[in-house]
């Protein structure tokens, strides 16, 4: 073999160059791929139509509409009370029994006393009777409303919301003639205790027992005195009232009141059952009070009452001063283009968000209508399925890669 044969054979020069180019571009390559920025990890979700509502969360207690409280007519030794919380009493049944003291004979300017208050709880006997004829009035026109606007939805002459208006306004009129009716009952026993007052100022013993009857069909809510024991006149001894005609007062920021209005729907959760209670907005009082809250600062709130429009029997485990959460609708809508919340922020005068294009983040002014815990209204700036980044941390910016988490 000759020596020329065992030589190594080179390449020519221009495939080393083109060889050494691919080598530097390779490791260049390696390069910016190492030192490359990773794409951020984010949240993703898409803006979409639908229906969209507005609410006011806070929580709220049932109370009575009604509740009297019976108390002593004279000063006399009270009987024992057999009467537990949750007995049912009908109206006029006896409630309690009371031995009185003697009495001295009145004079002249008791009697006259007597005598007035005997006139004053008469006078009140009327009002309760003419307001009890005002209120019927008012419940035969709304029934006649809600009648005449439903026969307008039939006919395509009318909306559901001025239907819903009228239910709600005979949902009103129906409490307030069980309270007119109670008011009745309630100043009639007023009339009896003064009259026996009255009677009662001739000077004879004691001997005589007195009943006192219940003012209203019911259950015993409270029994403030139980045992047999001297009591004076006006002493409470037991609070009565009716629990299916129960009410929900929530007491929101004067901020947040201003935007309810009667009619309104709203959802008791979270009250011990499993259904979610439809009730509406039936009154936004119109006073205001001073609350002070669990961080010590001073808040104006208002007490705004809602009626259950659900049966009974669906609540029918509720009483009195049960803690529920409310949730008022102040504004409901549908086909509405809406975004999470949490994708926008708000950056000087303008709302942003950072839409999805491709693997970046694209800032992007967005116009925001009504705003809710969960969603936001978009007027302009985007459109329906775009993605955009939810909750934007420091290492969002406009232009940067991002990669669904």
């Amino acid at each position: 073999m000759s020596d020329q044969e065992k030589k190594p054979r080179e390449l020519p020069p221009w495939a080393r160059t083109v060889l050494l180019v691919v080598l530097g571009v390779a490791v260049l390559a390696a390069l910016i791929l190492a030192f490359r920025p990773s794409p951020v990890e984010v949240d993703l979700a898409s803006v979409e139509r639908g229906t969209m509502e507005v609410a006011v969360n806070e929580d709220g207690k049932t109370r009575l509409q009604d509740r009297y409280v019976v108390s002593s007519p004279l000063a006399g030794t009270l009987e024992r009370v057999h009467w537990r919380p949750g007995d049912r009493v009908e109206a006029g049944e006896a409630l309690l029994h009371l031995r009185p003291m003697a009495t001295p004979i009145l004079d002249p300017r008791s009697r006259a006393q007597a005598q007035a208050s005997l006139e004053a709880a008469r006078a009140n006997l009327e009002q309760a009777r003419a307001r009890a004829e005002a209120v019927e009035g008012g419940l035969v026109e709304a029934r006649q409303e809600l009648r005449r606007q439903e026969i307008l939805l039939a006919e395509a002459g009318g909306s559901e919301s001025a239907v819903e208006r009228a239910r709600a306004r005979l949902r009103s009129q129906e409490a307030e003639e069980r309270s007119a009716r109670f008011a009745v009952q309630a100043a009639e026993q007023e009339v009896q205790n003064a009259r026996l007052l009255l009677e009662r100022g001739d000077g004879v013993e004691g001997s005589e027992r007195i009943s006192v009857w219940s003012p209203v069909e019911g259950s015993i809510l409270r029994v403030m005195q139980e045992s047999e024991a001297a009591v004076q006149a006006g002493a409470p001894i037991l609070e009565v009232g009716d629990v299916a005609n129960l009410e929900i007062v929530v007491d929101l920021l004067s901020a947040d009141a201003v935007r309810v209005e009667p009619g309104q729907r709203a959802e008791i959760e979270r009250w011990g059952g499993e259904e979610t209670l439809v009730a509406r907005v039936r009154q936004v009082e119109p006073s205001a009070f001073t609350r002070v809250s669990a961080l010590g600062i001073e808040e104006q709130r208002v007490n705004v009452v809602l009626e259950l429009d659900e049966r009974r029997e669906s609540w029918a485990m509720l009483g009195d001063g049960f803690r529920v959460e409310a949730r008022i609708v102040v504004w409901e809508e549908e086909d509405v283009l809406r975004a999470p919340a949490s994708a926008v922020f708000r950056d000087g005068d303008g709302w942003f968000v950072f839409r999805v294009e491709g693997d970046r983040a694209r800032r992007t002014e967005v116009e925001v209508g009504r705003r809710s815990d969960v969603d936001a209204q978009i007027l302009s700036g985007l459109e329906s399925g775009d993605r955009v980044v939810l909750y934007p941390g420091e290492r969002v910016e406009d232009g940067v890669r991002v990669h669904a988490r």
